[in-house]
């Protein structure tokens, strides 16, 4: 069919496209990405106003509300935003860890032991909360495990991605590499914690970033490399998602949200402006204004509390000087439809807005207002998809560790963890629930008990309640009685199975002739 292309081309006179290099310029770099989401979560205006000044070098960033530069004097407002809907996540997270399990029977359960004293010693919980909020607000991060000689549990850190850089091969990470700032006066030393299979390495980096002597520094002089037995690493990786834009790194939770939330900042601030331009004012002629009791000075005008303007005595006759007072109207309507739209922005992908508190319609009712969590629970399974996998390995690599700290080879160890339901029916809810299932017919009292009370309580517990359910409605548990063999028809020829016969004529569970047992002195009584 080329023949034919090269006609219609020639017909039609179509010059094919030629190819283009097209050069994109990258605004920021990854750890510029991941300072700024650190800064929009630290949420300071101060902060959020010197960044984005500094960064603006494209025309997109320049006209950023962050990045102006007005002539007057505006506040600017930061709605805080990132920082309540990470910390958010965070708590419905670590509150639904309910428990880690090693494998082991009720009764002895010594690996739990030894990994809840290594837990409270690093003060677990707390620990894991500030890693969600590390890889959610900046975009990954790394848990450091390391031993001091003065300690009897390993040591646990969490470093954020603008500390730490993953070494990979493929898909897989064999090193991770941590970095801790330290200064000597004016000059800003990195220590690089290089942290492979069996092994941990130092590099002291000066400002320059030439590789120097440990020893140039007193706090770095105690490090020294180290090797040990065991085919993992002492450290552990988390990336809740993942990044497009930089393969092999995760990505912040706001990170594609950053206009947005511009965008809702400044209709915020000019609200905010809208209303203390909307102050009453006061237009009072230069004769009749107050002036200081101390000194007869004329007070000047406040914004908050003393606000008006000064006018000119009138001169013309018959006028008389008075204090004209008047307030522009402010359109609250327009203003409430801009914060709310953008907020929408802001909050679309990434939690429902019944999740953080806001106001919902009156008229949603419950099944309405769990419709719109579903959000909220995809997020939120994210999280827990990517704890899964880093806590049991995070939980066997310390005990791994602590096996080495006491002289013993490092163990092999199953963990695995469980988190709660989020956004559960309260208490009456399952009861009602479990009520109309119970009257229906279709729940039976075992069941019922199991749904009500979970894990809330122990099996003993439920199984006595459920006796003493059963011992109130009259229910009676008995064993099931014997059945007489010579109903069957004992002898028969058929020897139909279905009346106990084994089809040679003999009833089932019956012994043979001439043989002593109990079937016989029992005149041929069994079980079925």
């Amino acid at each position: 069919m080329s023949w034919l292309r090269d006609f219609v081309f020639k017909l039609l006179k179509i010059e094919p496209a030629k190819e283009k290099q097209i050069v994109i310029k990258e605004p920021l770099s990854f750890r510029a990405t991941v300072l700024r989401n650190q800064i929009l979560y630290r949420g300071d205006p101060a902060e959020l106003d010197q960044f984005f000044k500094a960064i603006a070098f494209f025309d997109t960033d320049k006209t950023r509300f962050w990045a102006a530069v007005p002539h007057g004097k505006i506040r600017k407002m930061h709605s805080g935003i990132v920082s309540v809907t990470i910390d958010r996540y965070r708590d419905m997270v670590t509150s639904d860890l309910t428990a880690i399990d090693f494998n082991e029977d009720d009764n002895n359960h010594p690996l739990l032991d030894r990994w809840e004293a290594i837990a409270e010693d690093n003060k677990f919980n707390d620990l894991l909360g500030e890693s969600n909020v590390g890889a959610l607000s900046s975009s990954d991060g790394a848990f450091k495990i390391s031993i001091d000689p003065d300690n009897d549990y390993p040591i646990l850190d969490f470093y954020e991605a603008d500390r730490v850089e993953y070494v990979r091969t493929g898909r897989k990470v064999t090193e991770i590499k941590f970095y801790t700032e330290y200064k000597d006066g004016q000059k800003a030393y990195n220590l690089e914690e290089v942290y492979g299979k069996g092994y941990v390495k130092y590099r002291l980096l000066d400002p320059d970033g030439r590789v120097c002597d440990l020893d140039t520094l007193p706090e770095t002089a105690v490090f020294q490399d180290a090797v040990f037995d065991g085919d993992f690493m002492m450290a552990v990786p988390l990336i809740i998602m993942q990044s497009t834009k930089w393969k092999g790194r995760g990505k912040a939770l706001f990170e594609t949200k950053v206009d947005a939330i511009d965008g809702l900042d400044e209709t915020i601030s000019q609200w905010m402006d809208a209303v203390r331009m909307g102050r009453v004012k006061r237009y009072i002629p230069d004769d009749m204004i107050p002036r200081d009791p101390e000194t007869g000075m004329l007070l000047k005008p406040n914004a908050f509390d003393n606000d008006f303007i000064a006018v000119g005595t009138i001169k013309t006759e018959g006028a008389q000087d008075k204090i004209d007072v008047s307030q522009p109207q402010i359109n609250y309507e327009a203003y409430l439809s801009s914060y709310t739209s953008f907020l929408d922005m802001c909050l679309q992908g990434v939690i429902s807005p019944a999740s953080l508190g806001i106001d919902l319609k009156k008229t949603d009712n419950a099944e309405g207002q769990r419709e719109k969590e579903k959000i909220t629970m995809q997020v939120r399974a994210k999280i827990i998809e990517a704890l899964n996998e880093v806590i049991p390995q995070l939980a066997e690599t310390c005990l791994k560790v602590e096996d080495l700290m006491h002289g013993k080879a490092a163990g092999d160890y199953e963990v695995a963890v469980k988190f709660g339901e989020y956004a559960s029916p309260d208490f009456n809810s399952v009861v009602d629930t479990v009520s109309r299932a119970k009257a229906a017919g279709v729940m039976s009292i075992e069941q019922s008990v199991e749904e009500l009370y979970g894990d809330t309580w122990t099996q003993e517990e439920k199984d006595e309640e459920v006796r003493r359910l059963k011992a109130e409605q009259g229910i009676m548990e008995t064993d099931e009685p014997a059945i007489n063999a010579d109903v069957f028809g004992e002898g028969e020829d058929d020897g139909d199975e279905r009346n106990g016969g084994n089809g040679n004529g003999e009833s089932k569970g019956q012994s043979s002739p001439g043989e002593d047992s109990e079937g016989d002195s029992e005149g041929g009584q069994a079980d079925l």
